[in-house]
């Protein structure tokens, strides 16, 4: 059983659209979103583009759907979809439960609310090496000496936390991260404090934009990051998508959903393989692949060599 993972901001590195394979669903998937967002989106992978929160979040969005759709287009079909953060609107296109169209409006609509709401003076650190409740039981000391505020973001794996705060505060957790014996404690390439009540206005916003797009019954699973489950209504769907910058994005619930409902092949979308060597590490027994690391009709060959069988 084919599972496809969709990559979250941070993921990006300059020249990343212009890596996907030479294969016409990739360029209509970009003339496409062009002709959408009434802009070019080829430019957008630059490094000068990528420093904006709306350039990332479109792009990562363009590359997983383009991904989907070559490996539509070779008769491989996923039976599951899930995303990290913003993967998320790749997820579900790719599942059915949303055009492309909806979904790039939508996730530009997000991003503009995002940085609107911190244009400066905010982001996300990695903390390795911690659970989440010795991070936890690290921000309730700090903040009970201080008047820092962090945020838990993201549990992409026991011992992989994300934190979200201003940058005063990440620079301070970090050092205290490190000192109770993280490996690493590294702000990321993102620049607003995503999945955190900082973003509930900005998420109220984008609930309210997303009521008048239309959403469908998804034709596979889509795994949602804010419960990690299976969600089958249309309704909750949008929900997922409007709500996730405001909550905790539980990815390794998600992944250990997708392991038990059967997969056992897991492909991560482009640019990178985050997501790939977390279940890898986690799930040795489930094959993962970055689309990233393989040439165009190699992935394909191995996809469907291992699908058929």
């Amino acid at each position: 059983m084919l599972a496809l993972l969709y990559p979250g901001q941070g993921a990006q590195s300059a020249g990343f659209l212009h890596r996907l394979p030479a294969h016409r669903t990739a360029a209509e998937t970009i003339e496409e979103a062009s002709d959408v967002l009434s802009l070019d989106v080829a430019a957008l992978d630059s490094n000068d583009a990528l420093r904006s929160s709306v350039a990332v979040q479109i792009t990562l969005v363009v590359a997983g759907v383009a991904t989907q759709r070559r490996l539509a287009d070779a008769g491989i079909e996923a039976q599951m979809h899930a995303g990290l953060s913003v993967g998320a609107y790749a997820a579900a296109v790719g599942c059915g439960a949303v055009s492309f169209g909806d979904a790039l409006r939508m996730v530009k609509h997000r991003a503009v609310l995002m940085e609107q709401a911190y244009p400066s003076g905010y982001g996300l650190s990695a903390i390795e090496g911690l659970s989440e409740a010795q991070v936890e039981t690290l921000i309730g000391t700090m903040m009970s000496a201080s008047e820092h505020r962090i945020f838990i973001a993201n549990v992409n794996a026991p011992r992989q936390i994300v934190v979200a705060g201003s940058d005063d505060a990440l620079d301070a957790f970090n050092i205290q991260a490190t000192t109770a014996g993280a490996h690493r404690a590294k702000r990321l390439a993102v620049s607003v404090p995503s999945h955190c009540e900082l973003l509930r206005e900005a998420s109220e916003a984008l609930v309210e934009y997303a009521a008048s797009l239309s959403f469908s019954t998804p034709k596979q699973l889509y795994i949602g990051n804010r419960r990690a489950r299976a969600l089958h209504r249309p309704e909750d769907i949008r929900d997922d998508l409007a709500t996730n910058m405001r909550y905790t994005v539980r990815w390794f619930d998600a992944l250990t959903t997708i392991v038990e409902r059967g997969a056992t092949l897991l492909v991560e979308a482009p640019p990178g393989q985050v997501l790939t060597d977390i279940a890898k590490a986690a799930y040795p027994q489930v094959e993962a692949l970055a689309a990233s690391s393989f040439s165009d009709d190699r992935l394909v060959e191995i996809v469907r060599r291992r699908v058929d069988a």
